[in-house]
């Protein structure tokens, strides 16, 4: 299956969280949008792993995803080397995505950091025709592909964006699949220890961020995106 936009983050959530909007929207367009999680979020401290793949499950069915896997690498202490790097570029190489999007260059969580460079290598080396790969459920090897373009959506950290997307109609879709992670976020009636996200400020944050960067865009509401090359555009009368 090839894919218009693959979206990967290192934890269940992440992609709803940075860009749960704009896929929303990419799919509403006909896009085909697929996510890949690195990890199964095992270390996070509401909710397991098991709860996390239900989560995640639900989540990807509200968005409208063609696929979705987990790469299952170790929570927390995966690293940027050249076994992560091969795995990130079978998926790559299978699903020849136009566009990836991944993790902020820079954040809190240590492993966002980390999964977003991890991410950014892979998409570079795959499109290497002597890294010879070939994925688990394929006969022949595969084939060099090197994705478009990279973005990086923006998480914790109020990091400035290079682009915005006005995703303005997507916002209720983002939540859904947000609240999807029962777990994970604000609920009155948990038992569970209290952690960053679980608040309802933060909660509540989602909705105002993207509503503030909207603002600044001169629409209801918007997602932020960092680049790693230029932003291109046939005309000055493409910027909105």
């Amino acid at each position: 299956m090839k894919l218009d936009i693959l979206a990967i983050g290192a934890h269940p959530d992440d992609v709803e969280l940075g860009c749960g909007a704009t896929i929303a929207k990419e799919v509403a367009n006909g896009k085909k949008v697929g996510i890949i999680d690195l990890t199964r979020g095992e270390l996070g401290t509401r909710g397991t792993a098991e709860t996390r793949d239900e989560e995640s499950t639900e989540a990807a069915r509200i968005l409208g995803l063609a696929m979705r896997t987990n790469m299952e690498f170790a929570d927390g202490f995966f690293v940027n080397d050249r076994h992560h790097q091969i795995e990130v570029i079978k998926e790559i190489r299978k699903y020849k995505p136009e566009i990836v999007i991944c993790n902020a260059i820079e954040d809190r969580h240590i492993d966002h950091g980390r999964a977003s460079q991890l991410v950014s290598d892979a998409c570079f080396l795959s499109g290497l025709r002597k890294i010879d790969t070939r994925h688990d459920d394929e006969d022949d090897w595969q084939l060099p592909w090197r994705p478009k373009a990279v973005y990086h959506y923006i998480q914790w950290k109020d990091l400035t964006p290079d682009i915005v997307v006005d995703v303005t109609g997507f916002m209720d879709k983002k939540m859904e699949s947000v609240q999807a992670y029962r777990t994970q976020f604000f609920d009155p009636n948990s038992e569970e220890p209290e952690t960053p996200i679980s608040s309802k400020n933060f909660t509540d944050s989602i909705t105002y961020r993207a509503r503030n960067i909207g603002r600044l865009i001169g629409t209801e509401y918007g997602e932020g995106f960092t680049v790693e090359r230029y932003p291109a555009v046939a005309s000055l009368f493409d910027l909105i």
